[in-house]
């Protein structure tokens, strides 16, 4: 029943995505408005096959159908029921399913969001465009992606591989990091289908940019939450200490959200001057072929990584989707490059737009370093059939001066007016902010802190907080609360959020301390200012595991380092333990247990200071996106001009026009 159902899923969602989009096209062509009408309807069609192809699947996954090879390969009797759900999307053929759904629900939205303009030609393209990507997975899924393979036998009664990979069911952020990542990456589906229909009707003004400016900040929004998550969950569950490894996989998902966060700045300048408008739709048609790359990277065993899924024959034919999404997207550019010629011109460096540019410039180094460091290796094998790894070194050393600019042109860009800023206009809006930066390093240099680097991060950090600051005291002045919301004061709130996290970044891998104890039992060791006393191991039974613990009392604190061995598949996976604080954290992971030959337990100590802001930082990111999706009371009401003059305290927002 559940291989029925999911492949007449799959099928009815492929053949609804073909029909929709053919019925749409000639629409078009015919200028049948019944037509067009009937083709946006259709898309229902596509997310109704994909939502009952992933509850096939999922059911499959909770009622043990081991006749499914997907269930078979990747469940077990003895998994717990939230890891035996997100296990839909700890293997290949799940995950593109889970993508194809996320795509349909993404379509959907857009039909019904558009369906009294669905007539305009700018929004039947867009849906066609659209309906093209979901052609692509849900054919993936007909072939080398189908979930619903059943040709295991005899029909097997208890999972052959033991379930799910074990790190993958050790944390209960797996149950939401990679939803949350795929709403990110398949949400820049919809800019870059409206940019493409922007390019193939012509209409290269401001409006597909209007139509698209909350869908790209949720998209954004949610990558990055997706990117936080996955590095939590990297430091909660690897034990490592860290959070950031430079993986290529990590890399992979950080490339579209630095081309991303490079399109949402600079798309505010072709709104108010007109101008980049070839730069915007190279970026936004960028970061999506970013997203097919990463997911190549991910899922076609080219790099290994602890993220990675295995060899699969996907590979070829993502990385040729890439590359015809590149064709078009260029050759739609260069066909239609005499009428994207900008009217307007940056006057001055020392402007907003000025900024902006030199803001995507460094965004575009960034992406670049990380294209390379994560190409290169692969270039060398295919050549001269020898591998090589691009290691942590490379990409710290090339990046930290890219950040660092980062973090002085968020201080300096908030505060500068369009088109010209004087010498005395930026020294009087700058004072603030440079007094906020000078506090933040004497504070830092007072708690301990030393060194070039770091100290050069608080300094930066506290003089981008203290622009971001003053500009959300100077909205809240005007208009009360309602100040902290609409795109430019939303965005400080975003701002903020990104200086914690970079700050936070700065501390935790500049003062980190890390050393390995053999304890025995009662013993007690002073480390850290901290006092940590072993009082011995205990073992008890979990659903599917035998857990190994010992018990270390932190400052009175019980922390409970772990070695948990899975029944089935026999693996044995380590499962740290942390103290959390606002100043720091305090991590154990037990790296050998007392056995025969001796009863000391070697258990190795991270202590890193501000992890937590980290995460406190994602939360004050995300809601800062949420304000600045809205339009602020002036915005609403229309009221201000669309150039404002150079003393302009807050940028002046244009009020949207139709498509």
């Amino acid at each position: 029943m559940n291989v029925i159902l999911g492949d007449a899923g799959i099928v009815l969602a492929l053949a609804a995505s073909l029909v929709a989009a053919l019925t749409l096209v000639i629409g078009i062509r015919s200028d049948n408005k019944q037509l067009l009408r009937v083709g946006a309807k259709l898309t229902g069609g596509v997310f109704i096959g994909a939502a009952v192809s992933f509850i096939a699947l999922e059911r499959a996954l909770i009622t043990r159908d081991f006749a499914v090879d997907f269930v078979a390969i990747n469940g077990t009797t003895t998994t717990a029921l939230p890891f035996t759900i997100s296990t839909a999307w700890s293997a290949l053929e799940g995950s593109i399913l889970l993508w194809g759904l996320v795509l349909a629900g993404y379509l959907v939205l857009i039909a019904w969001k558009f369906r009294d303009r669905v007539e305009d030609p700018l929004v039947a393209w867009a849906l066609i465009t659209m309906l093209a990507v979901c052609v692509f997975f849900f054919g993936l899924m007909t072939g080398p992606a189908d979930p619903f393979q059943s040709t295991i036998t005899p029909t097997p009664v208890e999972g052959l591989n033991g379930g799910p990979n074990p790190l993958l069911q050790n944390h209960m952020l797996m149950a939401f990091h990679p939803p949350v990542l795929y709403l990110g990456f398949v949400g820049f589906t919809v800019p870059f289908a409206f940019a493409i229909a922007a390019l193939v009707t012509g209409r290269l003004g401001e409006g597909w940019l209007i139509e698209t400016r909350r869908w790209s900040l949720f998209a954004w929004a949610f990558l990055s939450v997706g990117i936080l998550l996955g590095a939590w969950w990297s430091y909660d569950v690897l034990g490592w200490g860290g959070y950031w490894g430079w993986d290529p996989v990590e890399n992979a998902s950080l490339l579209p959200w630095l081309t991303g966060t490079a399109f949402i700045h600079s798309v505010m300048v072709q709104e108010r001057r007109g101008m980049l408008r070839v730069w915007n739709l190279s970026l936004v048609c960028g970061t999506f072929a970013l997203t097919i790359l990463g997911t190549f990277f991910t899922r076609s065993g080219v790099v290994e990584s602890v993220h990675a899924f295995s060899e699969s024959g996907i590979g070829p034919l993502l990385l040729g989707f890439f590359a015809v999404i590149t064709v078009v997207a260029v050759g739609l550019i260069g066909w239609r490059g005499d009428r994207l010629r900008s009217p307007g011109r940056i006057d001055s460096p020392l402007s907003r737009e000025g900024a902006f540019l030199a803001n995507n410039l460094l965004f575009a180094i960034f992406a670049f370093v990380l294209l390379l460091g994560m190409v290169f290796p692969l270039i060398i094998e295919a050549v001269r059939d020898d591998r090589i790894t691009v290691g942590v070194p490379y990409f710290e050393r090339m990046t930290m001066p890219v950040g660092m600019l980062l973090l002085l042109l968020m201080a300096v860009a908030p505060v500068l007016p369009w088109r010209k800023a004087s010498g005395e206009l930026l020294r009087h809006r700058l004072q603030w902010p440079a007094w906020m930066g000078g506090l933040a390093v004497v504070l830092a240099v007072l708690v301990g802190a030393r060194g070039f680097t770091p100290l050069l991060a608080f300094v930066l950090g506290g003089f981008a907080g203290g622009s971001a600051l003053r500009q959300l005291v100077l909205a809240t002045r005007r208009n009360g609360w309602r100040g902290f919301v609409g795109r430019t004061n939303g965005g400080m709130i975003v701002h903020l959020g990104v200086i914690i996290i970079g700050v936070a970044l700065a501390a935790s891998n500049s003062y980190e301390q890390r050393v390995e104890f053999a304890f025995e039992p009662g013993q007690t060791i002073d480390y850290a200012d901290q006092s940590f006393t072993f009082e011995g191991m205990r073992q008890f039974s979990e659903p599917g595991r035998q857990v190994l613990e010992a018990v270390v009392m932190v400052d009175g604190v019980e922390l409970n380092p772990a070695v948990r061995r899975y029944i089935v598949s026999g693996q044995a996976i380590g499962s740290p333990d942390t103290q959390s604080t606002l100043g720091r954290n305090v991590q154990l992971a037990l790296s050998q247990a007392p056995n025969e030959n001796s009863d000391k337990a070697v258990i190795r100590i991270t202590v890193q200071p501000l992890i937590t802001w980290l995460w406190i930082g994602g939360v004050i990111l995300a809601v800062g996106t949420f304000l600045s999706a809205f339009p602020s009371r002036l915005h609403r009401r229309g009221t201000e001009p669309v150039s404002a003059p150079a003393s302009t305290d807050e940028p002046v927002e244009r009020v949207p026009s139709p498509v």
